[in-house]
């Protein structure tokens, strides 16, 4: 099969979209095929659950803003993700991404047993009253994906949507609940609140900023209304303002469900 890294042909990628298999555990309904030898993930719109919190048949298009919002910050955090009509309609399609089974940059660890230097999220419980605590490794790729998150407004960032691939690279996936213009955060990267970004976070954040006035704010005008695009603006200038990253909001739940 095609190495995804060099599946970059515009051509190649607009073939055939042949469905292989489906994900049984997503909640919308998520599928793996190919285009032109490439793997891919296929998420048709028809296959949408209806959300009381954001318009129908939108998650697709969030997911390609995400993607847009994630190379202009140039950190290479989202698989390609592109809109092209699909065997069961328009849909959002991904590159597929080969994960690490050996890596857990996301974890649930006795209390006492936190690996040195992993930042601690939360602490509760297992099923038998066992002290656990969930955890991250504290990694600039994991850092860069805590940005894009506050940026993006995800309301999803659950543990197995953060991909371990070989080398140390992170990627994120599943961004269809984001930009919505009510804080919305829900994340398992909590590690660094009050924290200072660091000089090439702050920059990452300005080239979003100073795009969306520019070519990025074109193609986000065709995924996303106004106000939400006039929404990720005010979180650029808030967290380039703060300096620093923020902390759950005190209306929101500050983790998604389940976790992983």
């Amino acid at each position: 099969m095609t190495d995804p890294d060099d599946a970059h042909d515009v051509d190649a990628l607009d073939g055939e979209l042949v469905v292989v298999g489906r994900v049984t555990t997503a909640s919308n309904a998520t599928f793996v095929g190919t285009v032109g030898g490439v793997q891919v993930v296929y998420k048709p719109v028809a296959g949408e659950q209806p959300l009381w919190d954001f318009p129908d048949g939108t998650l697709a298009r969030r997911e390609v803003a995400t993607y847009l919002v994630s190379q202009e910050l140039g950190w290479d955090v989202v698989p390609r993700t592109w809109l092209r009509d699909g065997p069961l309609g328009p849909g959002m399609v991904q590159l597929w991404q080969d994960t690490d089974p050996e890596q857990d940059p996301v974890d649930v660890v006795p209390t006492t047993a936190v690996p040195p230097g992993w930042r601690t999220v939360l602490e509760g419980a297992d099923e038998r009253g066992r002290p656990v605590a969930v955890v991250h490794e504290d990694s600039p790729a994991l850092r860069r994906m805590a940005v894009l998150d506050v940026l993006v407004n995800n309301a999803d960032r659950k543990g197995g949507h953060v991909l371990p691939v070989a080398g140390g690279h992170r990627y994120g996936v599943d961004h269809g609940v984001t930009f919505h213009t009510e804080p919305k955060l829900r994340t398992v990267l909590w590690g660094w609140v009050g924290e200072d970004l660091d000089a090439d976070e702050r920059a990452g954040v300005e080239r979003v900023r100073d795009g969306v006035h520019g070519a990025l704010g074109d193609e986000l005008a065709a995924l996303l209304d106004g106000a939400e695009v006039d929404a990720l603006v005010a979180r650029c200038e808030r967290l380039l303002a703060s300096g620093r990253f923020p902390g759950p909001e005190a209306a929101s739940s500050p983790v998604p469900w389940p976790l992983f």
